[in-house]
């Protein structure tokens, strides 16, 4: 590992509004709600959940910019393998999780409210580290992910979302998510497998992912890169439709697999689609 002088390390000249435009509610069609008022979660009639785990900032500390700053504790609550009692045989025989996660309003020292980033480890059923289809609920939020983490990064993308909006992370790429806005909270649903586990050995052995966002005075989201990585460059993109994975970006994802079992395999077995892979981008 190379900690770089300090004349290497670069910031992104693009920054990221943290203020979202207003946006209708978005209505993921499944029946988990997040409380207004704290990370916790109801669940409509039919539908099955567990209690919230909490993510602690002192559970994070080694990942971030600043590992000493104060900020909204617990950080985050996420709830793991919820659906709707009808389909629950179904996820289990495919090998299928949905997750909730609800972010704090506020900032971690200069940094948003974050995770700290991992990579997904090995599933044993499938033997792939396998991927990850995120869609916002509320609030905004920024995916970042990047290929390895290694010394060299590889590509990095970080993409800005808003309600509605789909993000897949591919198999093997390190990763986070991120409140794009302080002022309020951020909320998400996700498909994984169902053998998830995570590994942080190198993110922490690095003190975190190669690119840092960092908050100004205005509200603004800018990038630093890790020094402790070789320089590389980041991409800031929109959210892309991804027809080659035969998603429908106007329809909720727990929606997609209600009207159709078939519509996300890949999400539980990568090696469906593993032609895509290694030339594919969030």
């Amino acid at each position: 590992m190379e900690n770089l002088p300090s004349s290497r390390r670069e910031s992104s000249n693009v920054a990221i509004s943290a203020t979202p435009a207003a946006l209708p509610g978005f209505d993921p069609r499944l029946g988990v709600r997040a409380d207004r008022d704290r990370l916790t979660f109801t669940y409509d009639s039919g539908v099955f959940g567990p209690e919230p785990e909490f993510r602690r900032l002192d559970d994070i500390r080694g990942s971030l910019r600043n590992p000493e700053c104060d900020g909204p504790d617990p950080v985050y609550a996420i709830v793991m393998d919820v659906g709707r009692e009808e389909h629950r045989a179904e996820l289990v025989r495919r090998m299928l999780l949905f997750g909730v996660v609800a972010y704090s309003a506020g900032s971690l020292g200069e940094e948003p409210v974050r995770s700290q980033g991992h990579i997904h480890a090995i599933a044993p059923h499938c033997g792939w580290s396998t991927p990850e289809l995120f869609e916002i609920w509320e609030g905004r939020a920024i995916v970042y992910a990047q290929e390895f983490a290694t010394d060299l990064p590889g590509r990095c993308i970080a993409v800005s979302a808003c309600p509605g909006d789909q993000i897949v992370v591919p198999p093997g790429w390190a990763h986070c998510v991120i409140n794009g806005d302080p002022q309020r909270r951020m909320v998400f649903g996700a498909w994984c497998d169902r053998q998830y586990g995570f590994v942080y050995e190198q993110i922490r052995a690095h003190h975190g992912l190669a690119w840092f966002p960092v908050l100004d005075g205005n509200g603004q989201i800018h990038w630093e890169s890790n020094p402790h990585y070789r320089v590389t460059t980041l991409s800031l993109r929109n959210p892309r439709a991804y027809s080659e994975l035969g998603l429908d970006s106007k329809l909720p994802i727990y929606e997609q697999f209600a009207q159709n079992p078939d519509a996300i395999p890949w999400v539980s077995e990568p090696k469906l689609a593993e032609a895509l892979w290694p030339k594919f981008e969030p």
